[in-house]
This record gives C-alpha cells, sequence and structure tokens, in this order.
C-alpha cells in the first residue's frame, strides 16, 4: 500500500468526515431508497449532500479515498456505492502508531 496516498487521503477534512460518516451509514443516510446504506454503501450523491459540496467536488475525494483503499466503491445501476474498507482503515492506524511511537 502507497503510504503518502494514505497520508494524502487523510490530510482533507473532507475526506475525514466521508469517512466518519461511512462509519454509520444507518445513522447518516437512513433515507437511502436505492439499497440497504450498510450492507451496499452509500450513494456518491448522497455523500455529496451530505458534505454540501457539488458532485465533482465530491467524486474527487472519493476517487483520492478509493486510492488510498479506504473506500470500495461498487457500481449498480446507474449510481455508485461507497463503503468504508475497515482492513485497511486498521491497517492504517497501526502502521501510523508504529511510525509515531517513542522508540
Amino acid at each position: 500500500m502507497d503510504r503518502s496516498t494514505q497520508v494524502k487521503a487523510m490530510a482533507s477534512e473532507a475526506r475525514m468526515s466521508v469517512l466518519k460518516l461511512l462509519a454509520e451509514p444507518e445513522k447518516h443516510f437512513a433515507g437511502q431508497w436505492s439499497a440497504d446504506p450498510l450492507e451496499f454503501g452509500v450513494c456518491m450523491t448522497l455523500i455529496a449532500e451530505a458534505l454540501g459540496v457539488a458532485q465533482p467536488t465530491a467524486s474527487r475525494h472519493l476517487e483520492i479515498l478509493k486510492q488510498a483503499g479506504f473506500i470500495t466503491v461498487r457500481k449498480h445501476q446507474k449510481w455508485s456505492y461507497c463503503k468504508r474498507n475497515e482492513a485497511v482503515i486498521q491497517d492504517y492506524l497501526n502502521w501510523l502508531q508504529l511510525e509515531l511511537s517513542v522508540t
């Protein structure tokens, strides 16, 4: 995994907000009717609305999170759905803790 991409992904307040929102999709995106947000993921359109940004801006943030491995994106019909990749997030946090620990 490219750690510099992951650090870049975490260096944005908007991207951190996306990860926080996706941590509790049933709470933040309960109104999603097209698919279960917990099981399937959250529609990119709803993420853009939650952030209060235009779809192209949200798409760019989501692409960086995807490149970092922090989210997975799955297409269904005409929509794209995002879901946190908990294993990669935990791996990053473990790596960061080791990097910052006193030896």
